[in-house]
């Protein structure tokens, strides 16, 4: 099955979604489409990029991921302090202000509690209120530099690790504060401070300093190495969100286009359709024609295909809400499925259709043109890759209605199925073509469903469109009538 070729055609459901998207509240963008997937254990950069839709929403989750970062970061240095004040006060035999240290850790640990009960409750987190957080985590560490020998301390070194998670994290003006007042602290435990003696008989790696040190410096470079993987992953990710983002823009613009273009011709075309109708009316009434059964069966013809296109000339219209003012329709998923699937079958070439309706309990929904010519679109791009057979499954999958459409035919390419859903992807090599899966493809993205290709290993293809039935279904009070379709 190839993706459609048919760009202005009655698979134009566009203008319902761009000229007057108010008049159906199930057209709202789900943000949840474009939002990325959770990563508690990630890093999100304070990089400025340009306005995008959705950037609130990411810079929201970038926020509460970044605190969850702080809070964890407090934790391994809550344990680390812990452990380095027990080996140096009793491996060393250095005599530390135990009690100074311990009221300091305990503040450490109570504000890293209350930190994560605030995280918990969904909220803003603001790049002011990281920059608060990371002069909680300089102010404690100053105050044990300053109980243990000040800057002569060779965990001082560790002021570099605050430093670069503000670079990272933080926007320009709060990471320059940061340098600014850990530099100050710095030069204060130069003057400010509680002295700590030393062996002083001991040189090299024997040097508890030296081994102070080293272990400082591995600490700095292992985390350091840590995050800016972390943040390489991130940015790389950002970009390809940011890039996605685009895309999207750039193909909703292209559609905008595309529904003003097919609004302005079904108003054009009206006219000369009505006057090829008026000439056919003439033809069948003239005696010439009359007494020649076989051309009145194609003048009937003529008319009935005259009929199908005035049809879609109205359904353009309809959606863009030009003609009458009328709301979607309620129904049921039976009797959708059911009218769409006699109507496909009355107006297209005969051919083996194979309809299987096992969606199970009936359930109300809103009928919708846009909803309609996209399930239309891909039983025409079946149609076409395979005029002998075509199937369409329908089930129910949990709070999802499924739909399968398959052919016989030769199948996707596997660079069409890389590329599924882009405009002007078609295997039939004529400009203008393939943009009916395109328009399907952003009009199941609309109503938060997807739809995805594949290949069938007995050959042919299959397309699933997926839709969550909470954008389609009524309200139970505005059920309609119980109406009988068969499968």
């Amino acid at each position: 099955m190839r993706p459609a070729d048919h760009a202005m055609q009655e698979k134009t459901p566009v203008p319902s979604r761009t000229e007057a998207p108010a008049a159906d509240p199930r057209h709202a963008e789900p943000h949840h489409l474009d939002a990325p997937p959770s990563e508690p254990d990630t890093l999100e950069t304070a990089d400025t990029a340009p306005p995008s839709p959705g950037s609130e929403v990411a810079d929201d989750l970038a926020g509460r991921r970044n605190m969850h970062q702080l809070i964890q970061l407090r934790w391994i240095a809550v344990v680390g302090q812990i452990a380095t004040i027990a080996a140096v006060h009793l491996g060393f035999g250095i005599r530390l202000p135990l009690q100074g240290m311990w009221a300091v850790l305990a503040f450490l640990v109570a504000f890293n509690i209350a930190s994560l009960l605030r995280e918990r409750r969904p909220r803003f987190v603001s790049n002011g209120e990281l920059f608060m957080a990371l002069l909680v985590d300089v102010a404690t560490l100053t105050a044990q530099l300053y109980l243990a020998g000040g800057a002569s301390n060779p965990f001082a070194f560790l002021y570099l690790l605050q430093v670069a998670l503000g670079a990272v994290l933080l926007k320009p003006r709060y990471t320059r504060a940061l340098v600014a007042i850990t530099c100050l602290c710095f030069i204060g435990l130069t003057i400010f401070h509680r002295p700590l003696a030393l062996p002083e008989d001991l040189n090299g790696l024997d040097s508890p300093y030296v081994q102070g040190l080293l272990l400082c410096f591995a600490l700095n470079a292992g985390l350091l190495v840590i995050f800016i993987t972390r943040i390489g992953r991130n940015l790389r990710t950002r970009d390809a969100r940011l890039a996605a983002l685009r895309q999207r823009a750039a193909e909703e613009e292209h559609i905008v286009r595309m529904g003003l273009l097919a609004s302005g011709a079904a108003h054009e075309l009206g006219t000369p359709l009505a006057t090829v109708s008026v000439i056919l009316g003439d033809w069948r009434r003239m005696p010439r024609f009359a007494k020649h059964p076989e051309l009145l069966q194609e003048i009937d013809e003529m008319q009935s295909q005259l009929k199908r296109c005035k049809d879609i000339l109205t359904g353009i219209l309809l959606a863009s809400g030009e003609t009458r003012g009328e709301a979607p329709t309620p129904t049921t998923v039976g009797a959708f499925i059911d009218g769409l699937v006699a109507q496909w079958r009355a107006t297209r070439p005969a051919g083996a259709f194979d309809y299987d309706n096992r969606f199970g309990e009936d359930l109300p929904i809103v009928s919708d043109t846009a909803l309609k010519q996209m399930i239309c679109n891909v039983l025409d791009n079946a149609r076409e890759a395979s005029p002998p057979w075509v199937g369409l499954e329908v089930l129910h999958d949990g709070d999802t209605l499924v739909l399968k459409v398959s052919d016989a035919g030769p199948g996707f390419a596997d660079g069409m199925l890389a590329k599924l859903g882009k405009p002007y992807q078609s295997s039939k090599g004529q400009p203008g073509r393939g943009l009916g899966l395109f328009l399907s493809v952003n009009v199941a993205r609309t109503l938060g469903g997807n739809i995805a290709a594949a290949n069938r290993p007995q050959g042919g293809a299959v397309v699933t469109m997926t839709l969550p039935l909470s954008a389609i279904t009524l309200p139970p009070d505005a059920q309609p009538a119980p109406t009988d379709h068969a499968h």
